[in-house]
């Protein structure tokens, strides 16, 4: 502090005495106070328009990436409702059988079609289809998480199952195959061991 400064000559000449060493950083430890301002960053950025278009680009890097890992399954970018190994085994599961459920939509387009017809047979036949599938989905998907709740269980252990995962199963086999999100990375009948 009160010392008198180096001179250039006198730097050199300390960094030419102290030899370099193999797997050493060979520098000194630089002061806390430079580290910390060189980290500062002011709360509020000063120029809005330049951040708001850096957020932007941000976020639509990050939409671009969980985009390709909803299409090719890639774990590291999935949403967090996605990731997982149980919620891939859900996945999996689904996608390889063939549900009642996945069929309800075509159905109800049946059913749209025939409710135009205002004769009796229509209207019975109508509402045959839409509560007789309803109740016949159902209790397919019950059945179908029960299955998959016990290997879950069995592979994992019965921690791993989670409250919301009973949902997530069902509302996938509610989606026809084409339409789900993450796509479906098994073929029909090949099941998750």
């Amino acid at each position: 502090m009160f010392g008198r400064s180096r001179t250039t000559n006198e730097e050199l000449a300390e960094q030419a005495v102290t030899a370099t060493r193999a797997g050493a950083k060979n520098r000194p430890t630089p002061k806390r106070r430079d580290q910390e301002a060189a980290r500062r960053q002011p709360l509020v950025v000063t120029d809005r328009k330049a951040a708001r278009s850096t957020d932007r680009a941000r976020r639509r890097e990050a939409m671009v990436k969980q985009r390709h890992a909803m299409l090719t399954g890639d774990e590291t970018h999935l949403p967090p409702r996605d990731k997982g190994p149980v919620k891939r085994y859900i996945r999996d599961y689904v996608d390889a059988r063939w549900g009642v459920a996945e069929f309800m939509l075509p159905v109800m387009l049946i059913v749209l079609a025939l409710s135009f017809v205002r004769q009796p047979w229509a209207m019975l036949v109508v509402f045959a289809l839409v509560y007789g599938l309803i109740t016949a989905a159902a209790i397919d998907t019950f059945l179908m998480w029960r299955r998959v709740k016990k290997k879950i269980e069995a592979k994992h252990g019965e921690a791993a199952v989670s409250r919301g995962d009973g949902f997530y199963a069902a509302m996938r086999a509610f989606q026809m195959r084409r339409t789900r999100m993450p796509r479906p990375l098994v073929e029909r009948g090949d099941y998750p061991s």
